[in-house]
Order: C-alpha cells, then sequence, then structure tokens
C-alpha cells in the first residue's frame, strides 16, 4: 500500500470569510502543504508550498500585491526541499514532483528540484504558460518562479493510461494511473479552482485518501455545501465549475469511503 508523509511549508493568513461564506471576519492561517507520496518503490512530491523564491520574487512590483493580500509566514527550514533533505531524501530520490495546479504557493519550489521530472495537466501549463503582468497576478501565477528548462523536465498527465476507477471512489469514475505506481495512485480533473487542477486518490493501509489541493480550503465547504466567498470568484478559473466539483466532494464525503485531505486546511 502507498503511504503520505506531509509537510507544511509556510503559511498564508486571511480572512475566515473569504475562505467559507459566513465564517466572520477573524484572520485565519492556511497552511501551504506538500505531500510525499511513496507507491510501488518509488517516491513523488506532490506540490512544494511556500520557499525562499517566492518571496524573493514578490518583494516588490506588480507581484508585490501577491502578498499584501495573502501575506506569507516562511522561514527556510520550512522549504518542503529542506525538510526532504531532512529525512534523508534527496531531489534525485524522487520519481517526480506533480502539481496540482500554478498557483504561487504550490510551485515555488520547484527551482528547488534541479534535474526532477516535473508532472502536471498539459491543459494547465498550455492555459498558464504565457500569462504575464496583470493577467499572471489575476490568477495566482508567478512566471518567475518557474525553472528556466521546466518544459524540457515536464511531462503532461494525459499521456498516463486512464483507468476505471474503484466503485468506492464515485462520483469519480475515471483517473489517469500514475506510472509505476503498482495502481495504488490516480490523478483525477478537480475543474474550476485553476487551469488543470488536480487532485490524487491514494490507496494506503487506512483506505483511500484524495489528496484534493484547492477544491476546497475548508472541510465544512464539502461537508455542507458552502463555499467561498463571492469575491473569491475573481481568483477563479471558472466559478461554476468550481462549484460542480465541490458537489462532488460533497458526493464522495457522504459516501464516507475516502478521507480528504486539502492543501490549505486550518482551523475552519
Amino acid at each position: 500500500m502507498a503511504s503520505i508523509t506531509t509537510f507544511e511549508a509556510g503559511f498564508c493568513t486571511h480572512r475566515a470569510c473569504m475562505a467559507l461564506k459566513g465564517a466572520g471576519l477573524s484572520v485565519c492561517r492556511f497552511p501551504a502543504r506538500a505531500y510525499l507520496i511513496a507507491a510501488g518503490g518509488k517516491r513523488w512530491l506532490w506540490d512544494t508550498g511556500y520557499a525562499t523564491h517566492f518571496l524573493d520574487h514578490t518583494r516588490s512590483g506588480l507581484f508585490a500585491l501577491y502578498r499584501m493580500v495573502t501575506p506569507v509566514h516562511f522561514d527556510s527550514g520550512e522549504a518542503a526541499a529542506s525538510q526532504l533533505r531532512a529525512a534523508g531524501i534527496g531531489a534525485r530520490d524522487l520519481a517526480g514532483v506533480i502539481l496540482s495546479h500554478f498557483h504561487g504557493d504550490h510551485i515555488a519550489g520547484l527551482r528547488d528540484f534541479p534535474g526532477t521530472r516535473f508532472y502536471c495537466a498539459g491543459a494547465g501549463w498550455q492555459a498558464t504558460r504565457s500569462l504575464r503582468g496583470i493577467g499572471a497576478l489575476r490568477r495566482g501565477f508567478v512566471p518567475g518562479l518557474m525553472p528556466a528548462d521546466f518544459e524540457q523536465r515536464v511531462g503532461f498527465i494525459e499521456a498516463f493510461a486512464r483507468r476505471p476507477l474503484p466503485i468506492a471512489l464515485t462520483p469519480f469514475h475515471e483517473g489517469y494511473a500514475l506510472p509505476d505506481s503498482d495502481g495504488e495512485v490516480f490523478l483525477v480533473a478537480l475543474p474550476g479552482h485553476a487551469a488543470g487542477h488536480l487532485g490524487a486518490f491514494v490507496q494506503t493501509p487506512d483506505g483511500w485518501v484524495l489528496l484534493a489541493s484547492d477544491a476546497a480550503w475548508s472541510p465544512t465547504s464539502y461537508r455542507e455545501l458552502i463555499g467561498p466567498s463571492s469575491i473569491a470568484n475573481l481568483i477563479m478559473e471558472d466559478p461554476r465549475t468550481y462549484h460542480a466539483t465541490l458537489r462532488q466532494l460533497h458526493a464522495l464525503h457522504r459516501n464516507g469511503q475516502v478521507k480528504i485531505r486539502l492543501t490549505h486546511e486550518g482551523a475552519l
């Protein structure tokens, strides 16, 4: 069976009501998590969380607005690469870094993994790769975070084998089998939040887990079908589709056979 190790690579803060409608004006902490997935004798990193590169590229200029809207708290020792090294795992020990999407708090550490393969939704990268200036900022994408040789190292999940999913994962019926994972990891589209937004079903000894990325920012969202503030629609790729995905998570939760993990799940 596969395993998942969780790392918290910094956090940002924001008003609770932005992440969950009606939650009030208190300021909440939203951790930026990365996950180490081990399956079939190989290891993959799911997202990177924050890294010093994010601070470097948002210190001044247009992208400083990113940090003004979501103030970031990060220490270099919290970088996913640093935490992996402390566990005796280097970049060469990874089969790849899988990107759920291209928001800055998910890709900030890519430059810390020289030579490592990257995997993402090809459609997501094609929709993101040319974004610059205000267009990039509105989509939460900081171009300077991308390694110069990203396109030489990236593979797209659309090339993976598509497989029917176990009945326990209903209402999700089909996913992309992660190569060399012994059928224990399936990548699925969770559209709406960002272009090419992905989740991963991972079969662990305790049952199936869905790494749902930013498909919600609070468990209350999928448990009670309460979305974020309508202001959050300004950064959504497609608000209507986001809410359709939220309804899928609600149905999955009601089935009671899958644990859902959100990247930024905090106190809400």
